[in-house]
């Protein structure tokens, strides 16, 4: 799954640990994230979409979709 996070992280200038700051989680867990190493949880999700004031699929890019119906 791809992500926007460190894109919407750079707009704000925060560094990977004020954003673990404020989502409660280690620098390294941001870092994971970033690199599409580690997909969040859905609590997790939830607060990161949060903090980005953004929808979840604004922030998370899901790349196994199947065709279209």
């Amino acid at each position: 799954m791809n992500n926007r996070l460190k894109v919407l992280r750079a707009e704000r200038d925060w560094s990977q640990a004020d954003l673990a700051e404020r989502l409660g989680v280690s620098r390294q867990t941001v870092n994971a994230l970033e690199t599409g190493r580690y997909d969040p949880s859905l609590p997790l999700a939830f607060r990161i979409a949060r903090v980005f004031a953004q929808p979840i699929e604004a922030i998370f890019i899901d790349t196994e979709q199947g065709p279209a119906a």
